[in-house]
């Protein structure tokens, strides 16, 4: 057994583990972990330092999970663009293979609470993802995710990553993973050997806090992107969490510091379970206008809501950025609040049709 599975086969899973680790009414936090199931391995464990702080919010328990009234239990309707168990086919030149329920800890804002921790993917039902991805040629792009991908043992990794290559028409494959921040000790040489195998490759990178980038993840993060890996980073906004520019900004400069290209900056989607930790709209657009001119762009993640129901990705600019565009100029207004005027080219020679 490795390093990092013995980490991991000392979390914390129990209501009693929780309740004499952090203090807490055992009765009230198994109501809630029947519902939606919780890990702490003892690397994150120990980015606590105290009740209430924003590592802790991301993965204690709240009984607030069983009382929201608000949000769905698939609130991108996932199952709806299901074809097969194991894929979501959406857009139509990519997919999405989950791949394990499994993660490294259990984030309580976690858009597939519903099953996550819950429901066993199983090895044929992965098999069956991948036949329907070969069957279709218009996917050129696939993500695996879950649970977390990660999470699987190298040979299991493997099978699925060369079974993927195999596939003509696919062209790119990602991996959205928790892991290199909240278990970087799974992060191992023999895995990133492996894993340079099967180029082009991405790795997409859930980071919440500017604690999460430790020395350990420094190191993780380093090994996948000197195996050629380009590092992206996807961030939730949450409540009391995150939500204010001083944080994002910090966080975002030192994910540049460890080669992770920040990418997105999520609007929290709504899912059952996590209405507490929801932010208005208005404080993603305000920390977007804030880093604008104070970090460098490639800092500066874009701000999206996936839309409920399925609709997808969008992306979101504070409004008064561009204050008006017509046929002879755009009128705009930067960082510091000065009014440019960009002039248009002339209509009848350039078109942008």
């Amino acid at each position: 057994m490795e390093q990092w599975q013995h980490i991991l086969k000392k979390s914390l899973i129990k209501p009693q583990q929780f309740s004499e680790e952090f203090g807490l009414d055992t009765d009230k936090l198994a109501q809630v972990m029947t519902e939606y199931p919780a890990r702490i391995n003892p690397y994150f464990l120990r980015l606590i330092k105290e009740k209430d702080d924003p590592i802790y919010r991301q993965v204690v328990p709240d009984e607030q999970e069983i009382n929201d009234y608000v949000g769905v239990d698939d609130p991108l309707n996932e199952e709806g663009g299901s074809p097969v168990p194991s894929v979501v086919h959406r857009y139509e030149d990519r997919a999405l293979l989950m791949v394990t329920h499994q993660c490294p800890v259990y984030c309580r804002f976690c858009t597939r609470k519903r099953f996550v921790g819950k429901e066993p993917i199983s090895r044929e039902m992965v098999r069956k993802g991948i036949n329907y991805i070969r069957e279709h040629d218009e996917i050129k792009d696939v993500i695996l995710s879950g649970g977390d991908p990660l999470i699987l043992k190298d040979r299991e990794i493997e099978e699925i990553l060369k079974a993927l290559r195999e596939i003509p028409h696919l062209e790119v494959i990602r991996i959205g993973t928790r892991v290199p921040g909240a278990l970087p000790q799974r992060v191992t040489k023999k895995l990133c050997s492996m894993l340079k195998k099967y180029h082009p490759l991405y790795v997409n990178i859930n980071f919440i806090h500017p604690r999460e980038i430790t020395d350990e993840v420094a190191v993780a993060c380093g090994r996948l992107a000197d195996a050629g890996i380009p590092l992206g980073s996807q961030t939730v906004l949450l409540k009391g969490i995150n939500d204010d520019p001083e944080t994002i900004k910090e966080l975002m400069q030192k994910l540049l510091a460890i080669r992770v290209k920040p990418y997105y900056l999520y609007q929290a989607d709504l899912t059952r379970g996590t209405e507490h930790l929801r932010t208005p709209v208005e404080c993603g657009l305000n920390i977007i206008k804030a880093l604008q001119g104070r970090i460098s762009g490639m800092a500066i993640p874009k701000f999206v809501i996936d839309l409920p129901g399925g609709g997808g990705k969008i992306p979101l600019l504070p409004p008064d950025f561009v204050m008006e565009i017509n046929e002879n100029e755009v009128i705009a207004r930067n960082h510091n609040d000065t009014v440019y005027r960009y002039p248009q080219p002339d209509a009848e020679k350039v078109s942008c049709d």
